[in-house]
């Protein structure tokens, strides 16, 4: 039996319409499924980068990587080892913020190194950038304020660069 994981895919692609629908549609043919997936402009003009976080069986996510080669628009793609990377996501949160808890918000979010980026009468949004389990981690201290709406990006992967032994 095949050893049931989350994977990171960078995928490389042409910047054309339906290509996406195109890669999303293989992963759900594998029985994978798309946790995260988040789509930029490249370096290059052009190519649109793709990190797509899959939950799926190892045999199934080696199924949908073999056909992903077989796509015209394909440019490059990798599978992304979670412990020589850096993961970054972006999250903005709304909570309820009457007056007499302004404070204990603005000092919950100041640890996190998190930003305030609205303030209205009776609430305030929150923006914070890291790896999925610090956004999680102030989520969850969030709630007890009351959250009112969240909005999380998915995931972003990048390779660690070389370091010297120096």
């Amino acid at each position: 039996m095949a050893k049931h994981k989350m994977s990171i895919i960078s995928v490389w692609v042409e910047d054309k319409a339906g290509v996406l629908w195109h890669i999303t549609q293989l992963f759900g043919e594998a029985n994978c499924n798309i946790n995260s997936l988040a789509v930029g402009s490249t370096e290059k003009p052009g190519i649109s980068r793709m990190t797509i976080i899959v939950d799926g069986d190892s045999s199934a996510i080696d199924v949908v990587l073999a056909s992903l080669n077989r796509i015209t628009s394909l440019v490059k793609v990798k599978k992304i080892d979670d412990d020589e990377s850096v993961l970054m996501e972006l999250g903005l949160i709304m909570v309820d913020a009457p007056d007499e808890k302004k404070t204990d918000i603005i000092n919950l979010v100041n640890v996190f190194r998190a930003r305030i980026v609205d303030v209205a009468t009776q609430s305030m949004t929150i923006a914070i950038s890291g790896g999925p389990v610090k956004l999680q981690a102030l989520i969850d201290l969030l709630r007890p304020f009351g959250i009112l709406e969240i909005v999380r990006t998915g995931a972003i992967a990048i390779d660690r660069g070389v370091r010297s032994l120096e």
